[in-house]
């Protein structure tokens, strides 16, 4: 079904990434970890639909997303970054593979962080962080997403690690299956993936030969 909203407020989160809060309609609900498609109510554009996730909690009064834009690509994320409040985007009904199973390791890479934001909060709010730890990789530190509030929900549970930058005071490495043996203490733990497709091919199939349960794995499909 498709609803109409109306965009609030677009907020810089790094060089490339932008906060965009949309009016909520009535009764819409959805899991932390959980998306919609989204397009943009104009002509040219309505029926390019994109997936985001919702960075937002059900109890806040308005939606969220947290959108990587891609501007040398002329696409619709292009597009949304010349938008501006009071203009419209459609949003149609919730879908998302990524739910939380309990306490255990999440790893991102870039733009990948966002199934975990909402579940982050969420947990953040109700006291149930526990030992949850999350590996979070970026090509830069300048390309790290909410690097402050992740480190006031984790603490030192959040670990970060850059690829393409030295001097950062992070790891500059790969999470691969050699690091990956190296950080995780507990394989019998939940696991939540998200990133580029080829990482979380690699990153799955690294998980599941250090003994890692392959139902453990939750990554969306």
């Amino acid at each position: 079904m498709e609803q109409t909203v109306k965009i609030l407020s677009i907020t810089p989160v790094t060089h490339n990434v932008k906060s965009f809060r949309i009016t909520k309609p009535d009764g819409y609900r959805f899991e932390p970890g959980q998306a919609t498609e989204v397009s943009i109510n104009q002509e040219k554009w309505k029926e390019e639909k994109r997936p985001f996730t919702f960075t937002a909690l059900n109890d806040w009064p308005w939606l969220e997303f947290t959108i990587k834009i891609y501007s040398d690509h002329k696409g619709v994320t292009n597009e949304l970054n010349s938008l501006v409040p009071g203009d419209e985007l459609i949003i149609r009904d919730v879908w998302g593979a990524i739910a939380y199973k309990g306490e255990g390791y999440f790893i991102a890479g870039g733009a990948g962080i966002t199934p975990f934001i909402a579940i982050l909060r969420q947990l953040k709010k109700d006291g149930k962080v526990g030992s949850n730890h999350l590996y979070f990789s970026n090509k830069t530190s300048a390309d790290i997403i909410l690097h402050e509030e992740l480190d006031n929900i984790l603490g030192n549970q959040a670990h970060y690690i850059v690829t393409d930058e030295e001097g950062t005071g992070f790891q500059k490495t790969f999470i691969d299956k050699a690091f990956l043996a190296k950080e995780i203490k507990d394989f019998s733990k939940p696991f939540y993936v998200c990133g580029p497709d080829k990482m979380i091919k690699d990153i799955t199939q690294s998980l599941t030969e250090l003994g890692a349960k392959p139902d453990s794995v939750v990554f969306e499909k």
